[in-house]
């Protein structure tokens, strides 16, 4: 029994880290709290770095565009493009103007050279193509799925011509329009094109499947596994688009809850190619349901970590961020009956707790309230505890 929250304290390292769980898991998930803050991604390389040279990780998995992030992985494992446009095309949500992921990047290219395919650490992407205001076209995923297959599969098998690909898809701006985010006839999801191309894209996708041992045969695994990315990214891009122009009260929950599914089904991908580390906003990776308001609802969804620990289990690991000030952003100490307010009397600035430990130490200081200190940060729940293995807390957190 812990009676006080200062004895439980650890450095952020991957040897305390792994303390946490019987057996390294498969998938050791790190979130955040809220976006644009370099110092906890500055804080997920370093752990990433020891990881992987300590614990064999091979592959980091950040929230970002799932097919993008395949410019990153070229660059880290052969040092094709140039690094400031792989920053720029390779990462979604503005992070490659971030320095860290510039110091991850330039990390993993220098960790690979020279080593074998089999010993090098990769990166991946693991968001649909989608920002917060509009969705990408599925012409990108669907034209490569397409031409993956004729260049390899009888051409009598494939359900269309790229031709017909290319008259149901259209331009791409009807595609893209900012408006049908919050205005649902404003999106062409539900067209009779768009129709007929999630039928295509559920077609290509099995014959993709059908012929996998010819077609890792003739190219190879990971050339196969970036083509069975591309169906799920077209498939999950057209389902995204119909429910974009769904009129009904549910509508942003669905689609929250079905960018969350697009995270998860990649994810899973992922941990077949051995031990990940994940990193994103703590709402995609908790075990909980997660909730958010957004157009003045309130929106409820499961998380991809809760999706994902379906599948995995105990190989599923989840370590929370907290933060206690971010001074630069009007946030000040956090109130003492708080989880963040308990957290900041720990000594350390930066420290890894048990959170099954720093449970049994707060059940013995009475009621911890949750609050939110500004617009756009997620405060970590009390009664969510017993579903989260280790929380990182950061005491004060500097400006960039």
């Amino acid at each position: 029994m812990v009676n006080d929250i200062k004895d439980i304290a650890h450095a952020v390292e991957a040897a305390s880290v792994m303390r946490l769980f019987a057996s390294p898991p498969r998938m050791l998930t790190l979130g955040e709290p809220t976006h644009g803050v370099d110092a906890p991604l500055r804080l997920r390389n370093a752990l990433f770095r020891q990881l992987v040279e300590r614990e064999g990780y091979r592959t980091i998995a950040v929230e970002s565009d799932c097919v993008a992030g395949l410019l990153v992985d070229d660059y880290v494992t052969t040092g094709a493009g140039a690094l400031d446009d792989v920053l720029e095309r390779g990462f979604s949500h503005g992070l490659g103007a971030s320095a860290a992921s510039r110091e991850l990047v330039d990390w993993m290219r220098a960790f690979n050279d020279g080593r074998p395919a089999s010993d090098q650490v990769r990166f991946a992407g693991f968001d649909g193509p989608l920002e917060m205001a509009r969705a990408a076209s599925p012409r990108e995923t669907l034209t490569a799925l397409h031409r993956t297959l004729t260049d390899h599969v009888d051409p009598g098998l494939i359900p269309c011509t790229a031709g017909t690909l290319d008259r149901l898809l259209g331009p791409d701006d009807r595609w893209t329009d900012p408006a049908a985010m919050l205005d649902p006839t404003a999106s062409f999801g539900q067209s009779a094109e768009a129709g007929q191309l999630r039928l295509l894209a559920d077609d290509l996708a099995a014959l993709l499947h059908a012929w996998a041992p010819h077609l890792i045969a003739a190219t190879s695994q990971d050339a196969f596994d970036r083509a069975r990315l591309r169906a799920r990214a077209a498939s999950g891009l057209l389902r995204y688009h119909h429910w974009m122009a769904d009129a009904s009260p549910n509508r942003l929950a669905r689609l929250t809850g079905l960018r969350d599914q697009m995270m998860a089904d990649n994810l899973l991908s992922l941990a077949e190619r051995g031990q990940v580390l994940v990193h994103a906003h703590n709402s995609h990776l908790q075990r909980d349901i997660s909730s958010m308001r957004m157009g003045g609802q309130r929106l409820e969804w499961w998380s991809a970590g809760a999706v994902v620990h379906t599948r995995l289990g105990e190989e599923y690991g989840f370590l929370a961020t907290a933060f206690g000030t971010m001074r630069h952003q009007g946030v000040d100490i956090p109130p003492p009956d708080t989880l963040e307010g308990a957290l900041y009397a720990l000594p350390a600035g930066t420290c890894l707790v048990n959170a099954s430990e720093a449970a049994s130490a707060l059940a013995a200081t009475g009621p911890v309230r949750r609050t939110s200190p500004y617009f756009g940060y997620a405060p970590l729940d009390p009664a969510h505890l017993a579903r989260i293995d280790g929380i990182v807390f950061m005491k004060d957190v500097p400006e960039d």
